[in-house]
């Protein structure tokens, strides 16, 4: 018979990678949601990408695998726009440091992850039904 132990990693993992991925896409969605917003104010600071980052998992340990969300430090776009409210004293705009092509990739990335692990599970799974069946 198969060894439980792999079917407990295989459900384990899939346990853990649905905070993990619930986590992630939370951001990505965020991001992809203000990726065109703009300041109101002059001058006026743009919204800024939000990353996951992930805390340690400790096996049996409750906890969100998803330690904490922390704003991207990477510079933020501008674009030449004097009639915008939000455009500073010569006229640019600061826009978020979102890229939606880079966002569109992590999202299928956190997707086709998750699709991966629910497969393991399920593979385990019958693999094990496969062996009782033949014991039975």
């Amino acid at each position: 018979m198969p060894d439980s132990s792999a079917l407990h990693s295989a459900s384990s993992a899939l346990a853990a990678g649905r905070q993990v991925q619930s986590g992630l896409i939370r951001a990505i969605s965020e991001n992809l949601a203000n990726a065109d917003s703009v300041p109101t104010t002059p001058g006026g600071a743009p919204y800024a990408r939000k990353i996951a980052v992930f805390a340690p998992v400790v096996a049996d340990a409750p906890g969100d695998p998803v330690g904490r969300i922390v704003r991207d430090t990477t510079g933020f776009r501008s674009r030449y726009d004097p009639t915008n409210p939000g455009a500073d004293l010569q006229g640019y705009v600061r826009l978020p440091n979102v890229n939606i092509a880079v966002e569109s990739a992590d999202l299928q990335r956190v997707i086709r992850n998750y699709e991966l692990s629910l497969n393991a599970s399920s593979s385990i799974k019958t693999l094990t039904q496969a062996t009782i069946n033949l014991i039975g």
